[in-house]
């Protein structure tokens, strides 16, 4: 059974990075030899924790696409993207960099998904107007998203994992999380011109032109943008206190969604336009793949190795976890990652004597898996639906594009962070 988890994996992954078929028919395909070969019943892909699909996630995606294709009529999009070309004064240097720190500093509050299922629209609208290619600009959001996501216990679905498991509280993410996240973006900021240099060549007309608009024409139903903007400030302040209402951001993201369809009257072919029924397929058959992974021992031996490796030493098991996190999570999805690892470094930090070394191990966790989230186009959620949003936008993200750029920014981050972690927990504790 682990031969054929691991061929179907392998085989499916190497499709999906040669783009010899679209990735939702490699992922489906793979799920079904494991289904059809009995790696996984129906009961342990579809309704398990450990190995099913995780419908959290993709119905959390699919309640928050039904709000941004209802927003979306609004015209608050346009308003958005004619406001951020404006402020920036038509430079596309200046619009990514402004781009990715709202989106950096939305997805310390908001799940990673949900704001790049915001922000993308914006950037494809910003992007037209000046008549430059988006894939850049969209990557480079993703890139921010995952880093900034690093900053809270609510920013990335693996901190809510590892913070169930560490008991570590949301005070704890911003006193020691939000300090290296702040140096992550200030140093992604400053290789943005030249990681993605050649992308910035707009014409002198066409800024003028996106001067010249006024961004308040825009907003063409300013009664829907109200309603839509008092269901997203629900949604939001469900998110943010999920845990002390008990309520999963899935069910938040399907209330909203169900209530502004009601009260917004709006017709399901316009709302259900906005679905990315690929990408939700796609994430299925990724969990369904993974899963096997998950039971068949593959991801647990693996993370096992890493441990053993440490050879009592806490430094060296922090840096092996953020180094081997880094790695892995870029090519699993960091939620599987993160849930099978977890145990593994509980039992680590039960075995060291000094708090702040132990802490250290859980910090190295969230920060290898979140920034790894940036290695591959398949590393973390945000990652997909941004790809998905770009294809059907016809602004396709080859795999090979996103990954070129995500190796180097993945490498920059670890490199800051692996420092950090030595200082405070090491040096200066």
């Amino acid at each position: 059974m682990t031969t054929i988890a691991v061929t179907a994996f392998v085989v499916a992954y190497l499709l999906i990075a040669t783009e010899r078929i679209h990735k939702t028919k490699a992922a489906l395909g793979g799920a079904a030899v494991i289904l059809a070969l009995g790696v996984l019943d129906s009961g342990e892909a579809f309704f398990s924790h450990d190995t099913g699909v995780d419908w959290d996630v993709i119905l959390l995606l699919f309640g928050m696409m039904i709000i941004v294709g209802v927003l979306r009529q609004t015209g608050v999009f346009e308003y958005t993207a004619i406001w951020a070309a404006k402020r920036a004064k038509g430079s596309p240097v200046r619009v990514m960099i402004l781009l990715t720190l709202i989106t950096a500093v939305a997805s310390a509050f908001l799940d990673n998904v949900t704001t790049v299922l915001l922000i993308a629209p914006v950037t494809l609208l910003v992007c037209d107007r000046l008549g430059i290619r988006a894939a850049p600009f969209l990557i480079a959001e993703v890139f921010a998203s995952n880093i900034g996501g690093a900053a809270t216990l609510i920013g990335d679905p693996p901190n809510i994992i590892i913070a169930s498991r560490s008991g570590l509280s949301f005070n704890a993410f911003l006193l020691h999380m939000t300090p290296i996240v702040v140096l992550e973006l200030v140093v992604f900021t400053l290789i943005l011109p030249r990681l993605f240099r050649g992308s910035f060549d707009a014409a002198p007309e066409r800024i003028a032109d996106v001067m010249a608009l006024d961004e308040r024409e825009a907003i063409r139903d300013r009664r829907l943008l109200i309603e839509c903007g008092v269901v997203l400030l629900a949604v939001f302040t469900g998110f943010v206190g999920h845990s002390l209402l008990h309520i999963d951001p899935s069910v938040v993201a399907l209330l909203g969604a169900g209530v502004l369809v009601l009260i917004s009257g709006t017709e399901p072919t316009d709302y259900l336009s906005g679905v990315e029924w690929e990408t939700l397929l796609f994430f299925a058959g990724l969990f369904v793949m993974v899963g096997a992974l998950v039971k068949t021992g593959v991801v647990e031996t693996m993370a096992g190795w890493a441990t053993d490796a440490t050879g009592g030493s806490a430094l060296v098991a922090v840096m092996l976890i953020l180094v081997v996190s880094a790695l892995l999570s870029g090519i699993i999805d960091n939620i599987p990652y993160v849930a099978t690892m977890s145990p593994l470094v509980a039992d680590l930090a039960a075995g060291i004597d000094n708090p702040g070394h132990t802490d250290a191990l859980w910090w190295s966790l969230t920060l290898g898996s979140d920034f790894g989230g940036n290695l591959t186009a398949v590393g973390a959620s945000a990652n997909v639906v941004m790809l998905g949003i770009a294809a059907r936008a016809g602004a396709p993200i080859s795999f090979w594009e996103f990954t070129r750029k995500g190796a180097v920014v993945t490498a920059i981050t670890i490199a800051v962070a692996a420092p950090y972690l030595w200082l405070r927990y090491f040096i200066f504790a």
